[in-house]
């Protein structure tokens, strides 16, 4: 951030004296103000150049005004601890590096950042070298097929995808209904309604090759809303039926898992002898199977049946290739 900024309220008095559309210049702001026109030049290039502002010089009326009639310089107010956070956020963007989204989120927090006051003394430059973030492994996606996924679900629009699957050769085109997209440890996913297979599919945006929006509409099925599919937290993988999982975690486990929130209505059952028995229902099975993995033999699957006996079956392998 800019160590040094013109004074905001004079921006904010420009910026009005050109909005009510008499054509200031240079030397009657500067009168009015009380500052030299050089002042107000430099405020007027900050205004145009820094913060993006419609305003040009009319020769013929020898003043300023707007080529958008319904533009105006926004007002900020914010205090010493509101730019703290704003600078922590923009640590946190790192998890978006990879991604169409980072540059133009970059590109905001610099906006907000330039069009500050200079009553905030706060220089944001120690949070680099005393606050980390560690985001997650992320994949690089295509920004051409971002923008177009983007348009297509904000317009219900249906795509054709051309999508490489994991380990695979060749891509395949794929039709598809996009529902949500969905950002799950470092990777985006696009929850859609697969026309070929008649059943919702969840796509690596990563993994889409080309894109084309298609001109058929779609209505979303009031059944798949955001809570039902992603609400129980544990994975993006939706499958129609849901389980009652019950997981037992030992003592030295047990304190990591109560200090946090797994799913929304979760249950903890204490006993005894220090563990725990953690109790919710997900469909997202898959993912869970790998999340107990995890812990090691700290945690025991007690229910349902089967997944106990993937989590078996799993370890079994593992173990043969030791």
């Amino acid at each position: 951030m800019a160590k040094f900024k013109p004074q905001y309220r004079r921006l904010l008095f420009i910026d009005r004296k050109i909005r009510e559309g008499n054509y200031p210049n240079c030397r009657s702001l500067g009168e009015e103000w009380e500052v030299s026109p050089k002042t107000i030049q430099r405020d007027i290039d900050y205004i145009r150049y820094e913060l993006d502002a419609p305003v040009e010089y009319d020769s013929a009326r020898h003043g300023y005004c707007y080529t958008e009639e319904s533009y105006r310089l926004p007002a900020m107010n914010i205090s010493e601890s509101d730019l703290f956070a704003v600078c922590i956020a923009e640590r946190a963007l790192k998890q978006f590096e990879d991604t169409p989204l980072y540059d133009k989120l970059v590109s905001v927090f610099g906006k907000i950042e330039n069009a500050l006051p200079d009553k905030l003394s706060i220089h944001p430059a120690w949070v680099d070298n005393r606050i980390f973030f560690f985001p997650e492994p992320s994949t690089t996606i295509n920004p051409g097929v971002w923008e177009i996924v983007a348009t297509a679900l904000r317009d219900n629009r249906r795509l054709r995808i051309t999508y490489r699957g994991p380990g695979k050769k060749k891509a395949a085109d794929r039709d598809v209904e996009p529902y949500h997209l969905v950002n799950f440890k470092g990777e985006w996913y696009l929850s859609s309604f697969c026309c070929s297979k008649q059943a919702i599919r969840t796509f690596a945006v990563s993994r889409i090759v080309g894109a084309r929006a298609l001109s058929e509409s779609f209505v979303m099925p009031e059944k798949f809303d955001r809570e039902k599919m992603f609400g129980d937290q544990f994975g993006i993988i939706w499958k129609e039926e849901s389980y009652k999982v019950r997981i037992r975690f030992d003592v030295n486990v047990a304190p990591y898992i109560v200090e946090r929130d797994w799913h929304p209505q979760q249950k903890i059952v204490k006993r005894k002898d220090g563990s725990i028995v953690l109790e919710f229902v997900t469909n997202h099975i898959s993912e869970v199977k790998k999340w107990v993995l995890s812990w090691g033999p700290g945690a025991r699957v007690l229910a349902p049946p089967f997944l106990v006996e993937a989590i078996t079956s799993d370890l079994a392998h593992a173990l043969n290739m030791y």
